[in-house]
């Protein structure tokens, strides 16, 4: 099993969701107001008065064969919307319960 975790703009909520649906993929944890700053360009997201946007972070734990379609679908979505920033990593799920 993978783990996939996603921090994106708060624009992409929805989208990524339908996104995971439409993949199959059922559950996943969400967390919203989730402040940070990418490493190679962008903005920061942090939710104050000087840089008000948020990000919200996902987890998803899911099969081995559908982590690599959820990253294509990822990836799709953060080339049609750069500015928006999208950061997407794929971890091994030693356990589970």
């Amino acid at each position: 099993m993978k783990a996939v975790f996603v921090a994106y703009n708060q624009a992409y909520n929805q989208e990524i969701v339908e996104l995971l649906e439409n993949l199959g993929q059922r559950g996943y944890t969400v967390w919203e107001e989730v402040g940070g700053r990418g490493s190679v360009d962008g903005e920061p997201h942090l939710g104050n008065h000087a840089w008000p946007t948020q990000n919200h972070a996902l987890l998803t734990v899911l099969e081995d064969s559908l982590a690599s379609k959820v990253m294509d679908a990822l990836r799709a979505t953060d080339a049609a919307n750069k500015d928006l920033g999208l950061r997407a990593y794929v971890l091994p799920v030693e356990a589970a319960l």
